[in-house]
């Protein structure tokens, strides 16, 4: 799997995390091992501009999902799964910050950004949360995949409840 994180915010991330985290949703989503993907962590002022103008939306987000080639993970265990660009992943560690404060569980910026990275993923791969049953299959995906991440790298306690406003 390729995967570049390239840190353009200013802040000290946990850019290995953000890279193991998306290399285990990729692997747990069965996409191709030759797959590429970009995650790219930026400013709020930066995250403001790519939220107004591809969403047309103001004020900064905590993620936004580019996709490239639409690639869907394999429905059988027995189908080889595509090969292609996933396409970018853009964080925002400013307001993941204020989200992980702000959450009813509260938890560090980086827990943010691991589950706004897994996220950002499953956009990628053409999930959604715009309706109540999407957002319960998108929600309960997000959650295992990053339960499981932490429980395989040892890390204490359930993953984050989300709290992704994208």
């Amino acid at each position: 799997m390729s995967i570049d994180v390239n840190n353009e915010s200013g802040r000290t991330v946990d850019e290995e995390a953000l890279l193991d985290i998306a290399r285990y949703a990729l692997a747990r989503m069965r996409i191709h091992p030759l797959s590429e993907l970009s995650v790219i962590v930026v400013d709020a002022d930066t995250m403001e501009r790519l939220h107004l103008q591809w969403m047309d939306l103001p004020g900064p987000t905590d993620v936004m999902s580019f996709p490239m080639d639409e690639l869907r993970p394999p429905s059988r265990d027995e189908e080889e799964p595509p090969q292609g660009l996933l396409g970018d992943i853009v964080l925002c560690p400013d307001v993941a910050e204020r989200q992980g404060a702000e959450a009813p569980t509260q938890h560090s910026m980086d827990e943010e950004m691991q589950l706004l990275t897994v996220h950002g993923v499953l956009h990628l791969l053409g999930y959604d949360h715009e309706e109540p049953a999407e957002k319960a299959e998108m929600f309960g995906l997000q959650a295992a995949i990053v339960d499981g991440w932490r429980a395989e790298r040892g890390l204490e306690g359930p993953s984050p409840a989300p709290t992704t406003t994208s």
